[in-house]
């Protein structure tokens, strides 16, 4: 249905869009999530032409929108577009808004225009406001008149440009109660959206757009509960980052403590959880400045300490360049539960703090993973 091939968009001298690549099928439900100025709109704006690309091909059921004998009207009548603002004329009533495309473009006669205006008002639970204007609705009573504007016209596709992103919090449900009905009766749809479990739930596949393009795109779970690439985590996970270098034995325990109580206390982190972080830190690097490190060789250990706001978790990554030990193979647990650690108790103490470890050694690098 939709086929984009090598498509570049630029302004001026800066380059929003390259070399984007994608094929969408019919009654498929694409979601497009990503950072503020990643070109998700610009994208949108570009398949229906409201936005000219700059390079590569557009086609729509086979025709490229961007040749000059293609008539873009034609292709736009099978294409609706559903914007942030809602764009209703604030000059005419609810039931002109949703008639006036279907009598100027489509040539229906006026009656049966208000008959079909009326079923989809009904549909969406808005038929007593029929005759209100624009500025007597509310921002979701807007926005579901807008959808049902769109789709009056029986598009093939229909485009969503943040549809929830103009609303107060409490009108937003009631919109995405609508494209949620709209999927299941099998709409093409494309959205931009910044509703994560919305588009978890909605899509059939996840675009996630940064650098310039589609960085990368998966089912919703592969993108939402696996995601591979490091800003795709970084942005599902909406991480926050603590770094800490250690390049000297003599290196300053307690300025790194003292740094990482001011992270966890900006972003409210449970007191237990940031005990355990301080221990296992504290352990790893004592261990490893002991064990991984003659006293002629200057250690370099990188450290970073990740938080998510959603899983609310903290995973502490340690890379060193230092002698390639995984001190958790040494654990001995007893028939009792408890353990000890052949040569470091404080290993052992990391071990029971932790969630999960892992350790792998590459490129004469000691990488290791902990979650807390």
């Amino acid at each position: 249905m939709i086929k984009v091939r090598n498509l570049s968009k630029r302004f001026g001298d800066s380059e929003v869009l390259r070399d984007v690549n994608i094929d969408i099928n019919k009654g498929e439900c694409i979601a497009i999530i990503g950072p503020s100025g990643a070109g998700k709109s610009v994208f949108l704006y570009c398949l229906n032409a409201l936005q000219p690309h700059n390079g590569g091909n557009i086609l729509i059921n086979g025709t490229d929108i961007a040749d000059k004998k293609t008539d873009i009207n034609k292709v736009r009548e099978k294409m609706g577009m559903v914007y942030q603002n809602f764009n209703l004329f604030s000059h005419l009533n609810v039931l002109e808004n949703i008639i006036l495309a279907l009598v100027n473009v489509k040539k229906m006669p006026r009656a049966a225009a208000i008959e079909k205006a009326d079923k989809l008002l009904e549909m969406v639970s808005l038929i007593d406001k029929r005759e209100s204007y624009p500025d007597e609705l509310s921002g979701g009573q807007k926005q579901r008149i807008a959808i049902v504007r769109a789709i009056a016209m029986d598009p093939e596709i229909v485009l969503l440009d943040e549809p929830t992103s103009a609303l107060d919090p409490t009108m937003v449900g009631e919109v995405l109660a609508v494209i949620r009905d709209l999927a299941k009766q099998g709409f093409t749809m494309i959205i931009v959206t910044h509703e994560m479990n919305f588009a978890r739930e909605i899509a059939h596949r996840v675009l996630f757009m940064d650098e310039q393009g589609i960085y990368e795109s998966g089912t919703p779970d592969e993108i939402f509960a696996s995601p591979k690439k490091p800003r795709t985590i970084a942005f599902i996970k909406k991480l926050k980052t603590f770094n800490y270098n250690v390049k000297s034995f003599n290196f300053d325990l307690i300025a790194m403590c003292a740094r990482l109580e001011l992270f966890c206390d900006k972003y409210n982190i449970e007191r237990k959880t940031v005990n355990d972080t301080n221990l296992a830190l504290e352990e790893m690097i004592t261990y490893i400045l002991h064990h991984c490190y003659k006293r002629l060789q200057t250690p370099n250990i990188d450290i970073i300490v990740e938080y998510g706001d959603i899983d609310k978790k903290i995973a502490i990554e340690i890379v060193h360049n230092g002698k390639p030990v995984n001190p958790f193979e040494n654990i001995v647990f007893m028939a009792d539960g408890e353990g000890s650690d052949t040569e470091d108790l404080g290993i052992f103490m990391v071990k029971k703090v932790a969630s999960d470890i892992n350790y792998k050694n590459e490129d004469g690098l000691s990488k290791f993973r902990i979650k807390i």
